[in-house]
């Protein structure tokens, strides 16, 4: 059994949904396709019992004490960076620094774990639109151009949409690229086709995610590899070996892995027979299915089903 992983994160009033979603989904994804609870989450502030995101959301956090520790700690104050960068926050922050195991900067948050000190001597990156601002503010800290950064029990993230970058890379760097490549492909995360570039420089770590999304789109009629090295500007040697450096499997075995784990939600979601469940999978013949099945999850789908419904599900 896996031990969860505690994440908090603290909101600041004026925080983006976006970024908010973009870091906590991929966390229950996680723990949807693991059916294990790999991560747990809390919502936390500096004081307040009511904040509102950019939009209007409300939303309820607990107040942090020093008795909240963790994981990781991610500090998103989205919008109004500047209003927050005073001494209670950068107190704050110290002190978390001391109980949670890694500091995380998302969008603008790397301004506020910089002001606070805790980013001297590192690289990081933040919010493009005060990535300039945040480098000659705080010239102790490396800040770069990238979508995220991670500098040991650091990171950080340039915005909404590239929190969801970082989550994927800290999902690999506690589970392996096979979990965290499911969940690109859950959010059809790098649908993106390559070829649109006009540089062609799409590195190779994003083409395997977008060819992970193609996958995804082909369940139940899968596609040859040749077709989806293709659909990602590769050749299928191309796309062998950038799946063996980058994620340490070959393509075949995420393919595989895709279609099992859609097999196994429509026997624990639906009430379709073992054959209609096997052909929205993929598979022509059901017992090829169940044989690939139990070989990937340890039972039959039959018995997936059962234990479902004694849970109480369906």
């Amino acid at each position: 059994m896996q031990e969860t992983k505690s994440i908090s994160l603290l909101l600041f009033d004026g925080f983006s949904n976006l970024c908010l979603a973009n870091a906590v989904e991929p966390l229950r994804a996680a723990n949807t396709l693991a059916r294990s609870t790999l991560y747990s989450w809390a919502f936390l502030s500096l004081g307040a019992e009511e904040l509102f995101s950019s939009s209007g959301l409300p939303v309820s956090p607990q107040p942090m004490t020093p008795a909240d520790k963790g994981d990781a700690l991610f500090v998103m104050p989205s919008y109004r960076h500047e209003t927050w960068a005073n001494a209670a926050t950068a107190r704050a922050l110290r002190g978390a620094s001391q109980r949670f195991e890694r500091m995380v900067g998302l969008d603008t948050g790397a301004y506020l774990l910089a002001h606070a000190g805790l980013l001297d001597g590192r690289r990081a990156t933040c919010h493009w639109d005060i990535l300039e601002e945040a480098s000659e503010t705080f010239p102790q800290v490396t800040f770069t151009q990238d979508r995220y950064m991670i500098d040991g029990n650091r990171a950080s993230c340039g915005g909404a949409t590239t929190t969801l970058d970082l989550m994927l890379a800290l999902i690999e760097k506690d589970h392996g690229a096979t979990l965290a490549l499911e969940v690109a492909a859950l959010f059809m995360y790098g649908e993106r086709d390559p070829l649109t570039d006009p540089k062609r420089l799409i590195p190779d770590h994003r083409k395997i995610q977008a060819a992970a999304a193609l996958m995804r789109r082909h369940i139940e009629n899968p596609i040859p590899l040749a077709d989806i090295a293709k659909g990602v500007g590769l050749s299928q040697r191309g796309l062998e070996l950038a799946f063996r450096t980058h994620a340490g499997l070959p393509p075949a075995r995420l393919y595989r892995s895709i279609r099992l784990a859609e097999a196994r939600r429509r026997m624990e979601q639906t009430r379709d027979s073992v054959a209609e469940v096997a052909l929205r999978a993929g598979y022509k013949d059901a017992t090829a299915m169940t044989r690939a099945f139990k070989a990937e999850f340890g039972i039959t789908p039959s018995a997936a089903r059962a234990a479902k419904l004694s849970e109480g599900g369906m």
